[in-house]
């Protein structure tokens, strides 16, 4: 039976690892934290839970097929509960409510421009349909040949990859608050709007058409779903175990050394973060230098808190975005001039609302993040002002007081995504999707110098967020077994 080592336990991993247990490997995972998950681990603290990185639960059709895919239901591992409302963007002088049906969020864009509903229908619409074409087409593809961006349906819409979603987005919604709301779901792909393919509408169906989901017990279960079910296929997972050299001779791979002992393995696969993966190869067999990493365009970073309440808040929503500031110029501050933000926009997060599990009695559990330049300064003086900043702000406009009510907090900035995740420059979500890092334009899934290496994650193929993620593992686990000598 071939082997293959995995390196690294998050979402692309774990997707791999299944994938390659199914299709008859024997399969390890090296992971060098604790427990798995990658950025998607859990902190637990005085009965609060909290994701440490991605909270929010979006495209429950990506999950739905990864379960299928071995015979199971996300329902065989954890409740899965839509949100109602979505989310709440807090503006200065109004507070927008995303609803859980098209019909309530048309509602709320015609209080704010009249006629808008109609224009919301169509523009969803046409990012369904980009959508279908998104995740049935163009994503399972592996990035080897600019052709596989070539298909009967991207060729009708090609012009949508050469104009932007802010393009789009302003052509037919006047309002700031509403160009503000369909531009902020490609944050999470890691560009300004201004920079972001307008094909890349689909997050907004993914959005208002699929809606905002919670997995009961936070989005850690998903990370225990996935390692049960590689656990049950075979796969043998250890933590506590960094790997210090991928080995390599006559440009093809051996295996990997931990803790000073060299695992023998026909394939090995990279979920760490790429650059770092390549660090750990000599510098003949690296494919890609360190003035092509410098100049690749990178998603935010993230300063997060993570917070205890000692009381119930008011006035929010499981979701909430504070957009109570200039969006154009932080996302100045963090993609043209990278620097701190003057006045961050930021997330806040209280799943306790929707979840009594995620907290003590009569308690709420709170988790912020403001989105920064990756490879920016981080200093214990620096999150102190911002989170000051913050909590100013969230009284403000949620009209409360809550800095007494706080128990505790920890936070996670650039250092910590740095020492904990080896992230360049302290990326939280890899790599942007803009038009020049799209598909076949990203690192590749295969080494081009040595046999056998894989990579796989949010700094490759087909890019940042979580269900990319598992597309990815699908990705690299198909390349292997196409490439496998049996």
């Amino acid at each position: 039976m071939e082997k293959v080592i995995v390196i690294g336990s998050g979402f692309s991993s774990l997707s791999a690892s299944c994938y390659l247990a199914k299709a008859g490997y024997e399969v390890e995972i090296f992971e060098k934290n604790s427990t798995v998950g990658g950025r998607a681990r859990q902190l637990t603290k005085n009965g609060f839970t909290f994701d440490i990185g991605p909270s929010w639960y979006w495209m429950p059709d990506i999950f739905d097929k990864f379960f299928a895919d071995f015979g199971k239901k996300t329902s065989d591992y954890y409740q899965l509960d839509k949100l109602s409302p979505a989310y709440k963007i807090f503006f200065e002088d109004d507070v927008l409510t995303v609803g859980d049906c098209m019909d309530k969020i048309c509602d709320e864009f015609e209080r704010l421009e009249k006629g808008s509903g109609i224009h919301l229908k169509r523009f969803i619409a046409q990012a369904q349909e980009n959508y279908d074409i998104a995740i049935n087409k163009v994503v399972l593809r592996p990035g080897l040949s600019p052709l596989e961006l070539v298909t009967k349906e991207t060729v009708l819409r090609v012009d949508q990859f050469f104009k932007t979603i802010s393009q789009e987005v302003r052509k037919r919604f006047k309002n700031p608050k509403l160009v503000s709301t369909l531009e902020f779901p490609v944050l999470f792909l890691g560009a300004k709007p201004s920079n972001t393919p307008s094909f890349y509408s689909f997050m907004n169906f993914a959005d208002f058409g699929l809606g905002t989901w919670h997995p009961k017990g936070g989005m850690y279960e998903i990370i225990k779903a996935m390692k049960n079910l590689a656990e049950e296929l075979g796969v043998k997972i250890h933590v506590d175990s960094p790997i210090t050299k991928i080995i390599v001779s006559d440009k093809e791979v051996l295996g990997v050394r931990s803790q000073g002992k060299n695992h023998l393995a026909d394939y090995v696969v990279s979920g760490a973060d790429y650059h770092h993966s390549e660090t750990l190869l000599d510098e003949k067999d690296r494919q890609y230098s360190e003035e092509y990493w410098e100049k690749k365009t990178y998603a935010p970073s993230s300063l997060l808190f993570y917070v205890g309440f000692d009381k119930k808040l008011e006035n929010i929503e499981h979701h909430n975005l504070f957009f109570d500031t200039d969006f154009e110029k932080h996302a100045r501050e963090i993609y043209d001039e990278p620097q701190w933000p003057s006045e961050p926009l930021f997330y806040a997060n209280f799943p306790s609302i929707t979840d009594a599990s995620m907290a003590p009695k009569a308690c709420e559990t709170g988790f912020f993040l403001v989105p920064i330049a990756p490879g920016l300064e981080d200093t214990p003086q620096l999150r102190q002002q911002y989170f000051d900043v913050v909590m100013d702000r969230f009284e403000k406009r949620t009209q409360q007081l809550v800095k007494e009510s706080i128990i505790f907090k920890e936070s996670f900035c650039v250092n910590d995504f740095v020492e904990q995740y080896n992230s360049y420059k302290g990326n939280a979500y890899g790599l942007a999707n803009t038009l020049r890092q799209t598909a076949f334009l990203r690192p590749n899934l295969k080494s081009s110098k040595v046999k056998n290496l894989f990579f796989t994650g949010q700094l490759t193929v087909p890019g940042p967020g979580v269900p990319p993620a598992l597309i990815s593992g699908k990705l690299v686990s198909d390349l292997i077994t196409k490439n496998s000598k049996r």
